[in-house]
């Protein structure tokens, strides 16, 4: 995607699997937004080859439309109608919605069905953007920043909510989130972006294997002193640490970097892998 001379997405070359929470992941002006955008067919790219469930989102028509879902991160149309009925209204528009009454049950939202939209609480509104953006029965659902300003229950129960879609209904979900924590509980797989590249793509393990060939180590020694290493091979090591104390290892903890630090590491790389 090229604005004026400026290319802000380029070189990015990446497939998503059916099934999968994938975590789309970058600082701001990263090229996040745009690439979402593109795969959703709300922007025209400026080159290269996209496809989306087999379509191209730039040719695409309302049979592909309803073959998605899209969650943004802000949106606060139909403040005056009550939650179920703009559940009801809506479902109308397509051929096949879950039922509003199901729906409203899946989200978390039934006893909310008589509420006007204006009057939910945060997290609520949350749910009722869900709730819109698979009421169609998508087989891809976008979530941009889903959990914003939420307090840590709320942020709990979307993540419940966004892997029984994944595991009960067979939803793929494509999440852009800065939240790390969030991006390595629920992510199948994280792409890094960076400048409009994608520089890492794949497990948290792997990952952090593209950063770190060294795991660290942690335990108490027998005098009470703490001791932490680095080591290529933890196996091995833990095992030649129980062999020579001859029995239980005191606080003995194996760590792999989290999603949080292998993402800073990666992002300040002056060549970015």
């Amino acid at each position: 995607m090229r604005y004026g001379q400026r290319d802000v997405v380029h070189g990015l070359d990446l497939t998503i699997e059916r099934g999968e929470i994938f975590a789309l992941l970058g600082p701001n002006g990263a090229g996040k937004t745009t690439t979402i955008e593109i795969l959703e067919g709300l922007r025209l790219r400026s080159a290269g080859r996209v496809s989306v469930l087999g379509t191209d989102p730039a040719g695409a028509d309302d049979a592909w439309r309803s073959r998605i879902g899209i969650v943004v991160q802000s949106w606060r149309d139909h403040p005056k109608w009550r939650v179920g009925e703009l559940v009801r209204h809506l479902a109308r528009y397509y051929p096949d919605p879950i039922d509003p009454q199901e729906l409203l049950d899946l989200v978390g939202l039934a006893d909310q069905a008589h509420q006007e939209v204006q009057k939910l609480s945060g997290g609520q509104r949350r749910r009722l953007d869900v709730a819109l953006g698979i009421l169609g029965r998508p087989e891809l659902l976008f979530l941009d920043e889903p959990t914003t300003g939420f307090d840590p229950e709320a942020r709990l129960a979307f993540h419940e909510l966004a892997q029984r879609l994944n595991r009960d209904h067979g939803m793929t979900i494509l999440l852009t989130t800065h939240d790390l924590a969030e991006a390595e509980k629920l992510a199948t797989r994280t792409g890094i972006l960076l400048g409009g590249r994608l520089v890492a793509c794949g497990t948290t393990e792997e990952l952090a294997k593209a950063v770190s060939t060294t795991t660290e180590v942690r335990w108490t020694g027998p005098d009470g002193t703490a001791h932490r290493v680095h080591v290529p091979d933890p196996s091995k090591f833990v095992y030649d640490l129980h062999r020579t104390a001859d029995g239980p290892i005191p606080d003995l903890e194996v760590r792999r970097p989290s999603l949080e630090e292998t993402y800073l590491r990666l992002i300040h790389l002056e060549d970015p892998l």
